[in-house]
């Protein structure tokens, strides 16, 4: 692994006005191996100096960026694509190594690729309207750019994530101050050389380290920040949204959290709709905001869906994120595997639910690795803790019903609303309750398998 770290020449400054440089403090903090706990790099730490300065540089570059042409911003998004798909192996990499994503399910980069290559041509579509309404007058509505914005990252994707928040944001003529998360900085700082490389101006894209206070919580109340765009948990979303509305009334975008339904009905074909979802459930160790950890079948075909399903949830292998025989990683960090452990107990002390597999860690300390047993449980009760609350691991209940209408009742139950899945061989039903999920995106005989894939060019909610 440290021949690895140092063929990498990782890279943990800040990058701020196309210049990489260390906190004002000199402040920095550790990032671990969850698979090894072997140190992979110490990054500096974003203080309210450094967050400012971010600013300034996206604040003074804003002018010249906006008033570019579409076709000159789309060339530099051009060649950001062109440069992410020949750094994917190093990408993957870095995920493996600060927060145990698994090189053999890496997609990130791909679609982080996709992102820049749509949006260098999708601001071609970015129009005004006029109207000849009021007598005498030629009435005109323009699209112009926000101006500097921020985007704070999750750490479960961040290439793609960083991609997904940077890509619309220049092209539509914004510039950028990205917060990567503490959990995995190591992506987030590639891609700002990658940037650089791409010959962005400075001041476009800015990119810092750090934790939610004093950076992102900066960021959120900043008065010159117009938009500030947030994935992450919906209580670090609402003080987002309270730090907006109390400094300047920045408009906010946020994507929170999930407790994804999918039902599965007695037409469908059980073998792939049990294959997909496990599979979908182990990617990134279950810590994918969209998975589907409800999941609902009707009665006729749930003993069959269960076992199918147990079979290959059981069957994934474990190991260094960084073998491509590795299907199933650590949980990216001490915290968060002690948060899945803390409902594996939930479940067990509930008592109200059947424990189909798994049900413990790996190695209870987490010496051998930040490793949860797959699990699993079947009728467990819609009040029980674990069917609220997003667990963000390889944890699913499985429960039956028997109409479409309880189906569509138990899915919607949820204060989440960001993903729901269907699995019928009938167009008609799927098309029906596609529409009666409250739920930003949808998939219909779909989790997807190897990951959710939501295209490019659409937008939650759309």
């Amino acid at each position: 692994m440290s021949k690895l770290i140092a063929h990498l020449r990782i890279e943990g400054r800040h990058y701020i006005n196309g210049t990489f440089a260390a906190s004002a403090n000199g402040k920095t903090f550790e990032v671990r191996s969850p698979y090894s706990h072997d140190r992979i790099a110490d990054v500096s730490e974003a203080t309210v100096e450094d967050t400012n300065r971010a600013v300034a540089a996206a604040k003074a570059s804003f002018p010249a960026w906006s008033s570019l042409d579409i076709p000159t911003r789309g060339s530099y998004l051009k060649k950001m694509g062109s440069l992410i798909r020949e750094s994917s192996q190093e990408l993957a990499q870095l995920d493996a190594l600060s927060m145990g994503r698994p090189v053999s399910t890496y997609f990130d980069a791909m679609r982080a690729a996709e992102y820049f290559d749509h949006y260098a041509e999708a601001a071609w579509y970015c129009k005004g309207e006029t109207s000849l309404s009021t007598p005498g007058f030629l009435n005109m509505t323009l699209r112009q750019p926000y101006g500097p914005v921020a985007a704070i990252i999750p750490w479960n994707i961040p290439v793609a994530m960083w991609a997904s928040k940077v890509a619309p944001a220049v092209a539509a003529g914004c510039t950028v101050v990205l917060k990567s998360s503490e959990k995995a900085p190591l992506g987030s700082a590639k891609l700002a050389s990658l940037a650089d490389r791409a010959g962005f101006p400075p001041g476009v894209i800015n990119v810092l380290n750090g934790h939610g206070t004093p950076c992102g919580s900066t960021l959120a109340s900043h008065i010159d920040i117009r938009l500030i765009n947030f994935t992450g948990s919906t209580a670090t979303g609402r003080k987002i949204q309270a730090a907006a509305a109390s400094s300047n009334l920045k408009k906010v975008i946020n994507e929170l959290g999930g407790k994804s339904p999918t039902l599965v009905f007695d037409d469908a074909n059980v073998a792939d709709a049990a294959e997909e979802t496990a599979r979908s459930l182990l990617l990134n160790s279950g810590q994918i905001c969209m998975a589907g950890t409800r999941i609902y079948v009707q009665e006729p075909v749930a003993e069959h869906f269960k076992s199918a399903f147990v079979k290959c949830f059981r069957s994934a292998q474990t190991g260094d994120p960084l073998l491509p025989t590795t299907q199933q990683g650590p949980q990216a960090d001490r915290l968060q595997f002690q948060r899945v452990k803390e409902y594996l107990a939930a479940a067990k002390a509930d008592g109200r639910g059947t424990l189909l597999t798994g049900g413990k860690a790996a190695h209870e300390d987490g010496e051998g690795g930040y490793f949860i047993e797959p699990t699993a449980y079947s009728n467990v009760p819609e009040d029980a803790k674990t069917q609220k609350e997003e667990i963000f691991g390889p944890f699913v209940n499985i429960n039956t019903f028997k109409t479409e209408s309880e189906a569509i009742a138990l899915a919607n139950a949820t204060e989440f609303g960001l993903y729901a899945s269907v699995y019928t061989r009938d167009l008609s039903r799927a098309v029906r309750i596609a529409k009666a999920f409250e739920a930003g995106a949808i998939g219909v005989n779909c989790t997807r398998k190897g990951g959710i894939r939501v295209q490019s060019s659409r937008v939650l909610g759309d």
